[in-house]
């Protein structure tokens, strides 16, 4: 367990020691320990370093992401997605390789200056690409979103996406728009995915979503008229189930879970879940 995981400003990346994650295309590099390797043993290894951002803290020492151009191949050691990870490893260590990803998405996507198309450079001790020839400043994406928990007394509506392992239905959810509030957008993105409309907003939790640069903003909303009819080649089926039969839903860290247990344990007198940081 990674109960020593610290997140804290960008550090400098000239000092030396420490831990380094490699990421590349194919994910994060990894052997029979894990994902953390000696920084400066990883470094010796002429790896396709294009970057490197100062992470956080592991039990007092700094962590550190090198990003690479390519995937390389070290001895005993393979690539792994993120979404492999999440449903592997302790929370803590999701919560490292999630800011790890978004950082190195981050950065491969403003490499160039979005004004002038010159090459960025990366400013010292701050999460910061830096256009050198019109001082543009391109700081790492956060993409508010909101989900929603609808319900009708003991009945939850619950969709399914096509991208959706099959069977599973979860929450609905959309980003928020330029001029709308996080309300305006549950809202409008219920009645747009299934036709309803909602009532009684309550604000419960926000969650960071690395896919690829999300911050969930939760919901509990309910029912306040309209039938269901299903968007278009955006959801493939919807309906209301009862909390004592629900079908496969995400899984338990994710804050679509946390909002479908949280309103199932209050239901039914229940201990009360806590979300995942």
């Amino acid at each position: 367990m990674m109960q020593g995981w610290q997140t804290t400003p960008p550090q400098d990346n000239r000092t030396v020691g420490g831990w380094a994650l490699a990421r590349s295309q194919q994910g994060f590099l990894a052997d029979a320990n894990g994902v953390l390797f000696p920084r400066e043993w990883l470094k010796r290894q002429e790896l396709p370093v294009v970057a490197e951002h100062g992470l956080g803290c592991f039990d007092g020492e700094p962590v550190w992401l090198l990003e690479l151009s390519q995937p390389a191949e070290l001895e005993g050691c393979h690539w792994q997605g993120l979404r492999q990870f999440m449903m592997q490893v302790d929370h803590p260590t999701f919560r490292m390789l999630s800011l790890a990803e978004q950082v190195g998405t981050w950065f491969s996507q403003h490499r160039f200056c979005g004004r002038c198309g010159t090459r960025n450079q990366q400013v010292a001790g701050e999460r910061c690409l830096r256009c050198p020839e019109c001082g543009l400043d391109s700081y790492a994406r956060i993409s508010p979103s909101m989900i929603v928990l609808v319900t009708r007394g003991d009945e939850i509506l619950l969709a399914r996406s096509p991208r959706f392992v099959q069977g599973m239905y979860s929450t609905l959810a959309g980003f928020v728009e330029p001029g709308e509030s996080a309300e305006e957008c549950v809202a409008r993105e219920v009645r747009e995915e299934v036709g309803v409309e909602v009532r009684n907003l309550q604000y419960l939790g926000s969650q960071s979503w690395p896919f690829p640069h999300s911050l969930m903003l939760g919901f509990h909303a309910e029912y306040a008229g309209g039938e269901i009819v299903p968007q278009p080649d955006e959801i493939e089926d919807a309906g209301w189930f009862h909390i004592e039969q629900l079908p496969p839903l995400p899984m338990g860290r994710s804050i679509a879970r946390y909002l479908i247990d949280l309103y199932v344990a209050r239901r039914l007198g229940l201990p009360e879940p806590v979300l995942p940081g």
